[in-house]
């Protein structure tokens, strides 16, 4: 059994009842990618395969806006806003915490991760949390460099299939 998300998007065996199946479909959606520029060098490169993947799934450049903000503790006011403003199919937020660099990093991810599902239930509309929460740079260049790898080509694919599924369900 492999680990993590499958790429495959499928109905579960041996279930017949309906199910509901997002699809990786993002044209005629508009997405809105919320960025920390602390620990650019990363964050720069979650953006970028967040931003190659909605297009790879037929996302036009004009339905994708991507706002910078400082940093993670900045990211929650702004998808807020973004939520609150009924434009967008689907939020992506985008950072990287590495504890060694701050005392008080748990508390970061701790906030900002429960501060995007209150702005998600609130607002009815997915927000995708990929602020990564790491203990050393190796590991947040393992989670954020190499492409389809990352987490911000996760975040895309999660946005796009959640926001078909709440299209689904009305």
């Amino acid at each position: 059994m492999g680990k993590g998300i499958s790429k495959s998007i499928d109905p579960i065996d041996g279930i017949g009842a309906r199910q509901l199946l997002g699809q990786l479909d993002a044209s005629g959606m508009r997405f809105g990618i919320v960025v920390a520029r602390f620990n650019h060098e990363l964050t720069d490169e979650l953006a970028r395969s967040a931003y190659q993947c909605l297009e790879k799934h037929g996302a036009k450049p004009q339905t994708i806006d991507v706002v910078r903000v400082p940093g993670a503790y900045e990211i929650p006011v702004v998808a807020e806003k973004m939520a609150a403003g009924k434009r967008y199919d689907a939020l992506i937020v985008l950072g990287v915490v590495v504890e060694g660099e701050t005392q008080h990093a748990q508390m970061i991810i701790d906030t900002t991760g429960q501060s995007m599902l209150d702005i998600a239930c609130r607002h009815q509309i997915p927000v995708i949390n990929e602020i990564v929460g790491v203990r050393t740079w190796a590991q947040a260049e393992a989670r954020c460099l190499g492409g389809e790898n990352t987490r911000g080509w996760y975040a895309a694919e999660a946005a796009i299939e959640t926001a078909r599924i709440c299209k689904q369900l009305g």
